[in-house]
């Protein structure tokens, strides 16, 4: 599947990431009626509209500030400096216990954005304040993430393993730890390790593989 690059037709037909683009199984078709919302609410805010990753993406001067999205029980925005916003209404919500960059807001039904609208907006134009003024986040080096025992199985039975994981760059790295880490079960963390085992050989990073499915 090609990821969608044209708003109208995330609109009709969702993001093209999966094999539920165009059916009603779409969530984008499921939360029509909140995405419209949504988008209309941002477009308050935001100058600047384009498509990313299959779905609208709200900048400031090409800087990704907060995205669309759809998922299976719930739509919203994703905001891409989360921590660095007050959070004043306590509606942010982050995507796993390991999170160090993307907040998000999540609503299951139309009469929750209506509801928070004023709150929503009021989340854009902070997030939109904060990549104008040029804030950075901070995120914690890969050596502050704890190699999950699994992990260290692995290494112990592959030496190679470990020096191409040691070879990758530090984000890399980082991603993967935090990727592993986020499971709760012991099985589903060596299920992941052993999914992207070949990537590691070569160099690629968690966020890059899915270009090589």
């Amino acid at each position: 599947m090609k990821m969608t690059k044209s708003i109208d037709v995330f609109l009709t037909d969702g993001c093209g990431r999966c094999s539920k683009f165009a059916t009603d199984a779409c969530t984008v078709r499921v939360y029509a009626a909140e995405i419209q919302a949504l988008r209309s609410i941002a477009l308050s805010v935001f100058e600047e509209e384009t498509m990313k990753w299959g779905a609208p993406c709200y900048s400031y001067k090409g800087k990704n500030v907060a995205a669309l999205f759809s998922f299976k029980d719930n739509c919203g925005f994703s905001f891409f400096k989360g921590p660095l916003l007050a959070d004043t209404h306590q509606m942010l919500v982050a995507p796993s216990e390991n999170a160090q960059t993307f907040r998000m807001l999540r609503f299951t039904n139309l009469a929750q954005i209506l509801e928070k609208q004023d709150e929503i907006r009021s989340y854009l134009f902070e997030a939109l304040e904060v990549e104008k003024a040029g804030l950075k986040l901070q995120p914690k080096p890969a050596s502050e993430f704890p190699v999950p025992e699994e992990l260290q199985a692995q290494f112990d039975a592959s030496p190679e393993f470990e020096t191409a994981f040691r070879a990758l760059t530090p984000g890399r790295q980082k991603n993967y730890l935090r990727h592993f880490n986020d499971a709760k079960q012991s099985a589903t963390r060596s299920a992941r390790i052993e999914k992207y085992k070949p990537f590691i050989f070569k160099g690629i990073g968690q966020d890059e593989a899915w270009k090589f499915n």
